[in-house]
């Protein structure tokens, strides 16, 4: 059965880049669909295009062999029942649990985080990165939740791995926040950072990466902290 998965711009939407990374990292055959940002407005191009593709109007979307599923949990979800071979999500149980409370914590939560440090895989700016940090004490906050987290779940592992050990739906759902601490240059103690690193360096990852920086789509409405006076 055909699987296709429609996303949006591989700079911008960190959305798209769970699954696809999910899928790619574990070999999971699809079609990708490309619906390029144009704006959000109810009538623009990319709404429009998404309209046959899914009720919400949202990437990603997983469509099933004509069937469409979005949210990216849901998609995690159907992917693992599609292929339970994969074990793209821990075997443990309790592992297993875990894994998907860290996951619906990172769909929820860490706003602040999402807000002001928008993923953008192409920029490296540091100098706003430290202005968020001085000055936006919720970003503090979800970086210390992030810590704590990461340290957590690395720490019952052996030295060199990802969070529950081998690779799972845990280490794509968080491959934009490594994104996003990597653009805008945020404090981490090392080893989290050798996390952040080792993510980075995971095949799906890299190859996301890659068809990021070839996009050279430069939108001015995700990148307001670039706009420089008229």
């Amino acid at each position: 059965m055909a699987l296709q998965l429609v996303i949006g711009n591989k700079n911008y939407s960190s959305w798209s880049m769970r699954p696809w990374v999910l899928m790619k990292q574990a070999g999971i055959p699809f079609e990708e669909i490309q619906v390029r940002f144009d704006s959000f407005d109810a009538g623009s191009q990319f709404k429009q295009s998404l309209r046959q593709h899914s009720p919400v109007g949202k990437v990603p979307v997983l469509i099933d062999d004509g069937f469409p599923v979005w949210d990216t949990l849901a998609i995690a979800e159907t992917l693992a029942e599609r292929f339970p071979e994969l074990n793209l999500w821990p075997n443990d149980r309790h592992q297993r649990a875990r894994a998907r409370s860290v996951c619906a914590e990172m769909h929820s939560g860490f706003t602040s985080l999402r807000q002001h440090c928008p993923m953008n895989i192409e920029a490296h700016l540091p100098e706003v990165g430290r202005l968020i940090w001085r000055d936006q004490a919720g970003v503090r906050a979800d970086l210390a939740r992030l810590c704590g987290l990461w340290g957590d779940l690395l720490a019952a592992q052996p030295a060199g791995s990802l969070l529950f050990g081998d690779f799972t739906i845990a280490d794509a759902y968080f491959a934009p926040v490594c994104m996003r601490i990597r653009t805008y240059d945020l404090p981490l103690p090392a080893d989290l950072r050798a996390y952040v690193d080792r993510v980075a360096a995971l095949r799906g990852v890299k190859a996301w990466i890659d068809d990021a920086l070839a996009e050279h789509d430069f939108l001015d409405f995700e990148e307001p902290y670039r706009l420089g006076p008229t």
